[in-house]
């Protein structure tokens, strides 16, 4: 656990500050921005806050627990790293330097198809869980490449991305006229994404026994026709607002996919977590996992992946304090008698859980 009185990032605000920092305004919108008005940007945050925690007391909790499962390996906590475009555009090493971080932390990383170095790379670097998420540029015969390429890696899981079928309007980036240099050719490629269908599903099915995760479902419908398909992990998501704009916050979204799976799938969430007690929460609410995107990439530019090593440490540090106050010495104690209903009492937005961020222009 981190010392609270050394170091040179002791609580979660300060790998935001030294993001921005060596960041270019460039990568910077990129990692913060979402869709048009980013109106699902801030619901993810306003889902979260809108949640109260329901403490209970006179309860031992001299010890607690943070760890986890995933696909029957044990992981230091509930959390997995997303799969992030263009990692190297944060920091040099790119997927290799977050699965190093990974590994040696003890919880998994998704590498994105947009990511460098390789798959076959990044597997070579961390000793950790990995799994492979693809965007569609191809037919059936790209995906099964692919599929082949991660189980000859050793990866533990392949994951399709469902919520891109069109490229959005990410207004900072459009209006720095900035085009992603590791979009090139994707637009050419695009009509492959937006061909996606249940027929790759159920094909993938009918071919691969590695573990199949869809992210960015969003509704219940989606939900049965996904576990129908015997998907085994439904990843709740709106693509961290970055996709369909004026959707849902996730954990809006959850209480939905959770009743409909009825535990025939395991489910994932992303969006917008930044803090130890919205890890309780999303728990506490049927989630098995949660997915951590912009938190870990500031970490990562922030110090690389020692960076990232210590970030998780606080988020640690943040989820063992908040399991011992809400009375619980490990998560599988959580349920929905934990949370309740509250009005938020902050202006929700990319950096709403970091209040000391305030002050500082330009957060």
């Amino acid at each position: 656990m981190v010392s609270n009185t050394e170091g040179e990032f002791l609580n979660l605000h300060e790998f935001i500050k030294a993001a921005r920092l060596k960041l270019n305004a460039y990568i910077w919108d990129y990692l913060i921005g979402g869709a048009e008005t980013e109106t699902a940007v801030a619901r993810n945050r306003l889902a979260l806050d809108s949640l109260a925690l329901r403490p209970r007391v006179l309860v031992d909790v001299s010890k607690t627990d943070a760890s986890w499962e995933m696909f029957g390996k044990k992981i230091r906590l509930p959390v997995c790293l997303a799969p992030v475009g263009s990692l190297e555009s944060f920091e040099a090493g790119g997927g290799a330097s977050v699965a190093e971080a990974a590994g040696r932390y003890g919880v998994p990383m998704m590498l994105s198809s947009v990511s460098q170095p390789s798959l076959e790379d990044v597997a070579k670097a961390g000793t950790g869980p990995k799994i492979f998420q693809l965007y569609v540029r191809g037919d059936q015969s790209f995906i099964d490449d692919h599929v082949r390429r991660a189980i000859d890696a050793g990866y533990d899981a392949f994951c399709l991305t469902v919520d891109t079928a069109h490229y959005s309007r990410r207004e900072r980036d459009i209006a720095k006229r900035f085009r992603k240099p590791w979009r090139a050719g994707a637009d050419e490629a695009r009509d492959w994404q937006a061909r996606l269908s249940w027929t790759n599903v159920a094909d993938y099915k009918s071919k691969f026994k590695l573990p199949l995760i869809l992210k960015g479902i969003a509704t219940h419908e989606d939900a049965r026709v996904a576990v129908d398909h015997g998907v085994d992990v439904i990843h709740v998501s709106n693509h961290g607002g970055r996709q369909l704009d004026h959707g849902r916050g996730t954990m809006d979204i959850l209480p939905e996919i959770v009743d409909a799976v009825a535990g025939r799938a395991k489910i994932w969430i992303d969006g917008g977590f930044s803090r130890g007690s919205d890890l309780l929460k999303a728990i506490a609410m049927g989630a098995d996992l949660i997915v951590l995107g912009r938190l870990y990439v500031y970490a990562l530019a922030a110090d690389g992946a020692d960076g990232v090593v210590t970030m998780l440490d606080i988020l640690e540090d943040e989820v063992h304090e908040c399991l011992a106050l809400a009375g619980v010495s490990r998560f599988a104690e959580l349920d929905r008698s934990f949370v309740h209903a509250a009005p938020s009492v902050v202006t929700p937005g990319v950096h709403s859980a970091f209040p000391l961020l305030r002050f500082g222009e330009g957060y």
